[in-house]
């Protein structure tokens, strides 16, 4: 349903976007993911024809966002990270208004209206004035006319700022019921969102895609160096010193003792037979053993890895 493909934008000599390629299915909810500044709203502007693209392309559905930009934004429902809000229209006023703007009139209008004022949760807010509501509310108005006129595709800018736990729950749970048949991409900064909501992540940095995958793909690819959780019923400092003798090990970490188990982190670098080693330093020493595991590394690390600044790397903005 999207399809971006070398795209780039320049603001004079700082680029926002550069060589950007990527794909999101039908029913896939990708998030992508970015520090501030990276490019994540320039990307989504070009793809919802707010910017014109420096080079390259981008397709949403089978239109092209430069050649036909009308049929563009009729596939598409877009919450910017701007809330796109009149203050001083209440809140029925106002997604009547957008909804005849999107072409909905009578029984359609009627319903649709009803259903977004139900699912964004707006119904105690339904006739108060837009410049009352709190920015949380704000914000599910904006979310309600991105949806309002049934969008094939809808692509969220920072969906959940401004809501309490409560409602990023509900948001989240819209997010999900959106994707069973409709085709969603969400930009944020914030590693929890896309964790709870999407398939597949595009991580953005500097205007580089640096990583496309499920977080389980991205991890592997980022990992530098593999980890084992390793808890014995044994002396701290008899274990350490055991784990440091083994040849392949880097580093071994003492997490804590619960239990009456001693906890530890040994990692050693990519390639080497680390659980072997350890497995068979525990059944020489006798040792008792809670856990003996593979530690797989947090989307947190995969970001941090993939986003680690370089040197000579130059300024960007979006």
């Amino acid at each position: 349903m999207i399809t971006v493909k070398d795209l780039s934008m320049r603001y004079g000599s700082v680029v926002a976007v550069r060589n950007a390629t990527f794909a999101v299915q039908r029913g896939e909810v990708v998030g992508l993911l970015g520090p501030n500044g990276a490019g994540k709203s320039t990307t989504m502007k070009i793809l919802t024809t707010y910017l014109y693209p420096t080079s390259g392309s981008a397709v949403v559905g089978d239109k092209d966002v430069l050649t036909s930009p009308l049929e563009v934004r009729q596939l598409i429902g877009y919450l910017p990270e701007t809330l796109p809000l009149y203050p001083n229209a209440d809140v029925h006023t106002y997604l009547q208004f957008v909804g005849k703007a999107r072409g909905l009139q009578g029984a359609m209008l009627r319903e649709r209206t009803d259903w977004v004022v139900q699912r964004c949760g707006l119904a105690p807010m339904y006739r108060k004035l837009i410049r009352e509501l709190s920015k949380g509310y704000r914000q599910r108005v904006g979310l309600a006319q991105a949806l309002i006129h049934d969008p094939q595709v809808i692509m969220l800018d920072e969906p959940t700022s401004g809501l309490d736990p409560h409602q990023i729950l509900e948001i989240r749970y819209l997010i999900r019921r959106l994707a069973r048949d409709k085709t969603v991409l969400l930009s944020t900064h914030i590693l929890q969102e896309v964790e709870a909501v999407a398939d597949r992540i595009v991580i953005i940095n500097n205007g580089l895609i640096v990583g496309d995958g499920t977080p389980q793909e991205l991890n592997q690819r980022a990992q530098q160096r593999q980890r084992l959780q390793l808890s014995v019923s044994a002396a701290r400092a008899e274990v350490e010193a055991a784990l440091n003798q083994l040849p392949d090990v880097g580093q071994v970490r003492y997490d804590e003792a619960a239990d009456g188990f001693e906890h530890f982190t040994v990692d050693a670098a990519h390639g080497v037979q680390l659980w072997q080693q350890v497995s068979e330093l525990v059944r020489a020493r006798g040792w008792q053993v809670g856990i003996l595991a593979p530690q797989v590394g947090t989307l947190e690390e995969t970001f941090l890895a993939l986003t680690a600044p370089k040197n000579g790397a130059s300024g960007r903005q979006g």
